[in-house]
């Protein structure tokens, strides 16, 4: 212990959470999990829609896939490396979009159809023939 009284006086916060916002911005809460969001601020008002979660793949219209997700109502690309997957919210009124998308990525098994951010079982086998009806001919 020194017997000196110190020479200056430390500033009463916490360097680095001072400046980090109250409230959360809107990214962070657009990157939110659904579950997490809807525990913690209740449910959201939105239409039905049906989202596409897929892996990176080695197929020759890989690049087109990503336009057309890029393209949805929603859009997220999350994790790392092996983990890494591109997440696409469709709308029912984007029936042929979702449809394009899925020819790409439906081949492989570690594709996600996802109804309402929920999965459902027979979400390829009756819920994606299902809206294919709605696209007009």
């Amino acid at each position: 212990m020194a017997t000196d009284p110190p020479k200056h006086r430390p500033l009463e916060r916490f360097w680095p959470y001072a400046d980090l916002p109250e409230q959360p911005t809107d990214e962070e809460l657009a990157s939110l999990d659904p579950d997490l969001y809807e525990a913690l601020f209740g449910a959201r008002p939105r239409p039905f829609s049906i989202t596409i979660v897929f892996p990176d793949l080695a197929v020759a219209d890989f690049e087109r896939a990503l336009a057309i997700a890029r393209g949805s109502a929603e859009f997220r690309e999350t994790g790392r490396g092996a983990d890494h997957r591109y997440r696409a919210r469709f709308w029912s009124s984007d029936a042929a979009t979702l449809r394009d998308l899925f020819e790409i990525v439906g081949i492989s098994d570690d594709t996600e159809v996802l109804i309402d951010d929920r999965p459902v079982p027979y979400a390829r086998e009756l819920w994606l023939p299902l809206v294919w009806f709605l696209i007009p001919r």
